[in-house]
């Protein structure tokens, strides 16, 4: 049984990583300590403590003249080790672009994360009207934004309820448009179709389209997508779109298999939906 002294450091420890990943979600502009107080629903004080503790070890730096907070050294240091280990994310650079260029729209890769997905790569189109509602960096749970919908549904059944069951109090907390009903809906059409939809749930006029990726073995690993303004993912142009998408989706599984690498471990479903103090909702594609 855990005691008191241990479940207190694994909820800092959460936290820590918490504060973590919203400074790595913001770190070309770099964040205030208001911002990741607003964002993580915690205290000033709990937030500046932890702060100061992940500058201690360098995996936080905060600049001098802005006081805003950035990714430390460490950060990159163990960023350059992890890469040895998921050197198959650097693929799908091409195929972002590739999208982008051929749809004028915004293209994205997403990978799993457990019960989360996490954007690595977004690349604008010229397109004027432009989607501007999920960054690098940002983390939901899987079934919130298109690709999360499009990883869920591509899940094994037990595996997929599992998820479900595990992020209910986190879409009832931070995602209330997406109900638990709308959400098995939105799987369904996924399944039958093959590819997920976003019609502006969570951003009138803000629509995705995406298709999941599988790795060496089967399992799901991440997704591509295109977002656009409601206009741009019409009826009458979705087909082109998912042709794109599911062709680019070909390219890396085959790339993948060619390596005969395995993209990254096996996302085994974690034992909690959010860590306590969990994080305020940001914008989804």
């Amino acid at each position: 049984m855990e005691t008191t002294a241990e479940s207190t450091g694994s909820q800092s420890i959460e936290r820590a990583t918490m504060l973590l990943g919203m400074v790595a979600e913001h770190h070309r502009q770099g964040s205030t300590l208001a911002m990741l107080v607003a964002q993580s629903g915690l205290k000033q004080a709990t937030v500046r403590r932890l702060l100061v503790a992940l500058i201690r070890s360098g995996l936080v730096d905060q600049d001098e003249a802005t006081r805003r907070y950035y990714l430390g050294v460490s950060a990159y240091v163990f960023g350059s080790i992890a890469a040895d280990r998921y050197g198959l994310y650097p693929l799908a650079d091409a195929s972002v672009r590739r999208l982008a260029e051929r749809s004028e729209d915004t293209a994205f890769f997403c990978v799993r994360q457990g019960l989360h997905s996490i954007c690595l790569r977004r690349e604008e189109g010229m397109h004027p009207i432009r989607s501007h509602v999920l960054n690098v960096g940002q983390r939901h749970p899987l079934g919130v934004a298109a690709h999360g919908i499009a990883m869920l549904a591509a899940l094994p059944d037990a595996e997929r309820e599992a998820v479900i069951a595990a992020n209910l109090e986190l879409y009832a907390d931070h995602y209330q448009m997406l109900t638990e009903p709308l959400l098995r809906t939105l799987i369904g059409e996924t399944r039958r179709r093959g590819w997920a939809i976003n019609r502006g749930i969570f951003h009138a006029g803000a629509w995705a389209i995406a298709v999941a990726l599988r790795g060496l073995n089967g399992e799901i690993v991440g997704a591509l997508s295109i977002g656009a303004v409601e206009g741009r993912l019409n009826d009458q142009r979705q087909p082109e779109i998912v042709t794109m998408l599911q062709s680019e989706a070909r390219k890396l599984e085959t790339a993948f298999a060619n390596l005969g690498a395995h993209l990254g471990p096996r996302p085994d479903v974690e034992r909690s939906a959010a860590p306590p103090g969990g994080r305020r909702a940001s914008k989804r594609g």
